[in-house]
């Protein structure tokens, strides 16, 4: 509908362009030319946004499979520093070609490093070394959690964003999932498996607060707001991984060299350009509720490519939690 409106107007525009105008008709068109760019621009940001969802689906629901395959021959501290410092210089290229600039106020640097810290620095560390323990699905699926966590923080604390029924039931399904998947380990003791499960769910907890926290950035666009982040996050984990794991010592293979460039790229320069981007029109809650078809992707690869096998308790808890964030969005819209 919105775009046979938008044809209208472009074609109205048209006509009235070649037709003798009087100063009344000059003034009509003036209108008509200024609502035809308005129904344009609309209809550009809803096509921008349908492309953009599933891309940045894509490319973070694959970042789990990657991760797995750097993680084989890298430690996961530098195996981090590494994705950040290569999405790092990506996004600095394209700021120069785009001829943008990074602010220079100290007080938007200082956010930028507390965005870093939570979509970066510390929820990827944790991930990552969450991933040396668990399955590239399992740990995808417990990091689509984030939406939950948005929720439980939009309702009581920021009271950002609206929230309804059928938003606190999917928050409920996604609880249970994960008391599906953890509660057995939990059951047997603490252990390698639980502590990385849990460590999984941090990051998906401090992604929620990035997604939250990213709408200060709304004036900045987003190629400085993906490239701020990613500076700081160099600026601390390179360090971080010479200090804690002496990488020169280690004998990366072609394949997690590979996985590892990819990751920093696509999954995370081309990303976070994605993501800064949906922050701004679909609101914190939004862009953490499109993690369900991320969880989904990251399940399939895993299975597929890594041949990965997922029990009947995950499955069911993968279940729980997958539906549970798709209710989430539901509520939403």
């Amino acid at each position: 509908m919105l775009a046979v409106t938008g044809l209208a107007l472009l074609l109205r525009c048209w006509v009235s362009h070649w037709c003798v105008t009087t100063p009344y008709d000059d003034a009509h068109l003036t209108v008509e030319i200024l609502a035809c760019r308005a129904a344009k621009s609309k209809h550009r940001m809803w096509l921008l946004n349908l492309l953009c969802s599933p891309a940045l689906r894509f490319l973070w629901g694959s970042s789990y499979l990657l991760t797995k395959l750097a993680l084989d021959t890298i430690a996961p501290v530098t195996v981090v520093a590494i994705r950040v410092s290569v999405a790092a210089l990506f996004l600095v290229l394209v700021m120069h070609a785009q001829n943008v600039h990074f602010p220079t106020d100290a007080r938007t640097w200082r956010r930028l490093l507390l965005q870093a810290v939570f979509n970066s620095i510390a929820a990827w560390t944790l991930v990552a070394w969450g991933q040396q323990y668990i399955d590239s699905a399992l740990a995808g699926v417990l990091n689509s959690t984030s939406p939950i966590f948005v929720f439980l923080i939009t309702v009581s604390i920021t009271r950002h964003e609206a929230a309804s029924a059928w938003q606190l039931l999917g928050a409920a399904l996604g609880v249970l999932g994960v008391a599906l998947i953890v509660g057995p380990d939990a059951l047997r003791g603490l252990g390698q498996q639980l502590a990385a499960q849990v460590a999984v769910l941090l990051g998906a907890l401090l992604y929620a607060c990035a997604a939250i926290y990213g709408k200060r950035f709304t004036a900045l666009p987003a190629t400085v707001t993906a490239a701020g982040t990613m500076i700081w996050a160099s600026t601390f984990l390179i360090p971080a991984a010479l200090v804690l794991e002496q990488p020169w010592n280690l004998a990366p293979s072609v394949t997690s060299l590979l996985a590892v460039s990819v990751l920093g790229v696509f999954c995370t320069g081309a990303a976070l350009l994605l993501y800064f981007r949906l922050v701004r029109t679909l609101g914190s809650m939004g862009v953490a509720s499109q993690s369900y078809l991320r969880a989904g992707i990251s399940v399939l690869l895993g299975v597929f490519f890594l041949g990965e096998q997922i029990t009947v308790m995950i499955g069911f808890g993968l279940l729980a939690i997958i539906v549970g964030v798709a209710v989430i969005n539901l509520g939403r819209s």
